[in-house]
């Protein structure tokens, strides 16, 4: 059986944390391990990383090739616009 992927266990612990915040009472057959495991589950949070800068440091580069390409893109499909005028 696959192990679960990322995306299902970062799921359960939004779950878990949600649960924890409302204050929902523990289910009955539940065991002490899993109540520890909801308190230790911090909040994902939506703000920068303290290491994006250096992720920022390490692509800088992209956005300039992202623009050059772009523009290539861009003047390559002109010409095939024209050249269909021209030849059709």
């Amino acid at each position: 059986m696959p192990k679960k992927s990322r995306r299902a266990k970062a799921k359960h612990r939004i779950r878990l944390t949600e649960g924890a915040q409302r204050g929902t009472p523990q289910q009955p057959g539940r065991t002490a391990a899993v109540s520890e495991l909801q308190t230790e589950v911090a909040p994902v949070s939506t703000k920068a990383r303290p290491g994006s800068g250096e992720a920022t440091e390490r692509y800088r580069y992209v956005m300039a090739e992202v623009k050059e390409i772009g523009i290539l893109a861009g003047s390559i499909f002109l010409i095939i616009v024209i050249l269909s005028f021209i030849l059709g």
